[in-house]
């Protein structure tokens, strides 16, 4: 919000020396953010000066310029070169003197031009920051203006205002107008506060009064009936609550905006349209009130505020055709729709230079329908940004008013006696305070007495009850509905400063539980083993779901943030493998990266029906909490890990090794050690993957997870090397099932005994199952046992397949001979043929 200060001093008696510094500190006292300070950035000498004469002098290059002489209030007329020709001998002229500096900065000198000496420069519009005009200099006729050559121009045309911008949070949306934050300028200052709106109002006499009683005049119908009828209001709130209409006849569309409004408009951001626009304009920024202005004669019968039919389509303003929802609230008469209610007005009741009757409304909108239709339609105006904030109700008379009083008396209008309203407000609902509880939750020693006069200063009306007090908020603070919303005010308006600055003490814990510990652990052990820990995007595509989940049910999000991506996920993977091609696509060609986060498994049938959300104004109970949770669907944290690229890098004497199945397995392994759990793997397939490098994981039988490799197709449709190593863990499950304390193990300090063993098995046999009976056979001598080679072909019979093992035998009372190592190993081949079939392989 940009405020200018020679407006805002019309409301408040502000310093005359007051500096953009001072003013934005006085502001962030009652809570605003500062953001900038803005001028026209204009410094003298610029005058008023008078055509005396004009030679007009055709270049080579085919322009015609004017040598003009111009009276600028000196006695003698200075010589200046103009490119313009839409002025006459005798026309008052904007002239920048040598010295002056025009905004850029675009500093002003005397200089030989077209073989003259230029002694200035005659202005136009924008060369001053008054507007994007640029056709031709600005004439002060057409302003209405008339001062005497050498009166400077800049307090002529208030170039000498500037203004202060602020940062408005949503709740108070009322600051978003000169009369609103003039008010908390009071509050902030202790100077008087005049209401712009007092003095406006007057008595409705068509519908309905502010206290909802009937207000008809016989024998006077409105020249423009209005009718409210919203059919499908949101969250059974009505679109419109309150429709004001004014007319104003004999406008004369040819009038010019006054200077002052158009520097007050610019200043605040806005541009100069047309005085009835501009009237329109300036009327919302100093109440708070969009309103809007109709070209009488082009509406075709009643108005009538409704939703929108199916197949309706409006042309806005901005002269975009627009297919309408029929969620959208319309302004219509018996043609159509005219507007998208606190929107935009539509193009076919447009003010033009030939509009001489104005119907002007001042309406009171709902909040969510119109940030609706807004998002909708991507259409975001200063209207909708306060009516979606939330307007004062009881200022749309008062700004119909200002509308047709400034049209009166700028544009030469007569304004028809009455003004029209339909529909009303109900005064709002008090708000029990208990005595005490703004100290109590501030802590600032606060009274009673100040939180009174706090309140009734932003404009509440306080009346004093058994144990506390009754506050009815004022019409312009929607957001002001529970005891807590008043202490903030309360503390808003005594100053934060009040509040002592303490830290608080941190109460004594309980450490980390078993879980978190774990968790670190295996982001640990696996960080510290080279890869890279990363938070990859939860939401996915249907086809990043499809690639790597079995077809079935997906939750959907009913408001993503990336419409192609609304899906939660059910598998880390797609996400991490989306991080790599993003680090391959910079040049980052070797990635170990893994995750530990949640994944979202989707229930057909939950036992437990979806909550509805508790309100926001008190802590919802255990119970609520409780019903809650267990409507959520299972969110278990996962493992994933995506190697890809080399492992090893080419180096001097060492040739590079790219990462495969093998370090995938070492990762998982690696992460199961962590938290002292030992994983059994067994060839399997898994969608996604390649068929013959895809392992399952597995915990004291149960199946937690998988590793392998990606199949190559996939791999290269996702821009990825062809061969991806991926590990995914359901991590959750992995810490349930590991031992819930592990012991360390002796380090044996005798001399081992190392031999090996090769056993033939069949060659669907997994050769975990194969490792595991032999070590349950070999028993407590056996230290070591790891799979070293997995042979088929020659030698070995078809559909049989020979693994080798390597073994180390240790005993931590004795040196081991031979014949104890031999005699331990041939245990183990026992076990393994019996639970296997394995036969010893000579």
């Amino acid at each position: 919000m940009r405020v200018p200060v020679s407006w805002l001093r019309e409301f408040v008696d502000a310093p005359e020396t007051i500096t953009p510094e001072e003013l934005h500190a006085a502001l962030v006292r009652v809570g605003f953010e500062e953001e900038d300070h803005h001028g026209f950035d204009v410094t003298g000498p610029v005058v008023v000066g008078q055509i005396l004469e004009f030679v007009d002098e055709p270049q080579s290059n085919g322009k015609t310029i004017r040598w003009v002489q111009v009276d600028v209030g000196e006695g003698a007329p200075r010589g200046i070169v103009c490119g313009a020709h839409n002025f006459v001998v005798g026309d008052k002229v904007v002239v920048s003197l040598p010295g002056a500096v025009l905004p850029g900065p675009f500093p002003i000198s005397a200089r030989k031009t077209y073989g003259h000496v230029s002694d200035g420069m005659i202005a136009s519009a924008r060369e001053l920051g008054l507007g994007d005009e640029h056709d031709g200099i600005l004439r002060l006729v057409e302003l209405g203006l008339d001062a005497e050559p050498g009166t400077d121009a800049i307090a002529l045309l208030g170039l000498d205002d500037w203004a202060v911008e602020i940062n408005v949070t949503p709740d108070r949306g009322y600051a978003l107008s000169i009369r609103g934050v003039a008010r908390e300028y009071s509050h902030s200052t202790g100077v008087a506060f005049r209401d712009p709106a007092v003095g406006l109002r007057a008595e409705a006499i068509s519908g309905l009064r502010r206290d909802g009683s009937a207000a008809g005049r016989p024998g006077q119908p409105p020249t423009i009936p209005v009718t409210l009828d919203d059919q499908k209001p949101i969250h059974d709130r009505p679109g419109c609550s309150l429709f004001a209409t004014r007319i104003v006849r004999g406008v004369d569309p040819g009038r010019p905006t006054p200077p002052w409004m158009v520097a007050r408009l610019a200043l605040a951001g806005i541009r100069s349209i047309s005085l009835t626009v501009d009237v329109s304009n300036y009327v919302m920024i100093e109440l708070g009130q969009p309103t809007h202005c109709y070209d009488l004669d082009l509406l075709q019968g009643a108005i009538t505020v409704r939703r929108a039919r199916p197949g309706e389509r409006i042309t806005t303003l901005d002269d975009q055709d627009r297919a309408l929802d029929p969620e959208d609230l319309l302004i219509a008469d018996e043609a159509g729709p005219i507007g998208i209610a606190g929107v935009m007005g539509g193009a076919r009741t447009e003010n033009s230079d030939a509009t001489v009757n104005v119907l002007i409304e001042a309406a009171n909108f709902d909040p969510v329908s119109i940030a609706r239709s807004a998002r909708r339609h991507k259409l975001w105006s200063e209207a909708s940004k306060r009516f979606e904030r939330g307007v004062d109700p009881a200022v749309a008379e008062a700004a119909a008013n200002r509308v047709a009083e400034l049209l009166v008396e700028l544009a030469g209008g007569v304004a028809d006696e009455p003004i029209w309203v339909v529909g009303g407000y109900a005064p709002r609902e008090p708000i029990a305070l208990e005595g005490g509880f703004v100290d109590s939750l501030i802590g600032a020693g606060i009274t009673d007495d100040e939180t009174v006069t706090s309140l009734r200063m932003i404009g509440a009306t306080v009346t004093e009850t058994e144990g506390g007090f009754e506050v009815a908020p004022p019409t312009w603070r929607p957001d002001l509905n529970t005891q807590p919303d008043l202490a903030e005010e309360v503390a808003r308006i005594v100053g934060y400063d009040r509040i002592p600055a303490t830290l608080p003490t941190a109460p004594p814990g309980r450490g980390l539980t078993r879980e978190q510990r774990l968790r670190r652990s295996v982001a640990n052990t696996l960080a510290a083993n080279g890869l890279t820990e990363v938070m990859a995007y939860p939401f996915l595509s249907a086809a990043q779901i499809e690639s790597f989940s079995e077809p079935g049910a997906t939750l959907e999000l009913v408001n993503p943030l990336d419409g192609a991506a609304p899906f939660l996920r059910r598998s880390l993977i797609p996400g991490l493998l989306s991080a790599a091609q993003r680090n391959r696509s910079r040049g980052l060609v070797d990635v170990a990266i893994f995750e530990v986060g949640s994944v979202y498994t989707p229930v057909t049938a939950p036992s437990v029906a979806a909550q509805p959300l508790p309100s926001g104004t008190s802590r919802p109970t255990d119970a609520t909490l409780a019903a809650l949770d267990a409507a959520l669907p299972p969110q278990p944290r996962h493992l994933g890990v995506v190697l890809l690229g080399d492992r090893v890098r080419k180096q001097p004497g060492q040739q590079a090794i790219e990462a495969t199945l093998t370090d995938a397995l070492d990762a998982a392994r690696q992460a199961a050690a962590a938290v002292g759990a030992v994983l059994d793997v067994a060839q399997s397939q898994q969608r996604g993957f390649h068929p013959g490098r895809t392992a399952s994981l597995s915990v004291a039988g149960e199946v937690i997870g998988v590793a392998g490799e990606l199949l190559p197709s996939l791999a290269l449709e996702l821009d990825l090397p062809a061969r991806v190593a991926v590990v995914e863990l359901n991590l959750d499950r992995l810490l349930e099932l590991a031992p819930v304390e592990v012991a360390a193990h002796a380090i044996g300090t005798l001399p081992a005994a190392t031999q090996d063993v090769s056993l033939v098995v069949k060659a669907d046999v997994p050769a975990s199952a194969v490792h595991a009976a032999f070590v349950d056979g070999a028993g407590e001598l056996l230290e070591h046992a790891e799979l070293v080679d997995d042979y088929r072909g020659q030698g070995v019979d078809e559909g049989t397949k020979s693994l080798t093992f390597a073994l180390r035998f240790r005993a931590f009372d004795r040196t081991l001979t031979a014949a104890e190592a031999t005699e331990s190993k041939l245990a183990g081949v026992a076990s393994a043929a019996a639970k296997c079939g394995a036969l010893l392989r000579e």
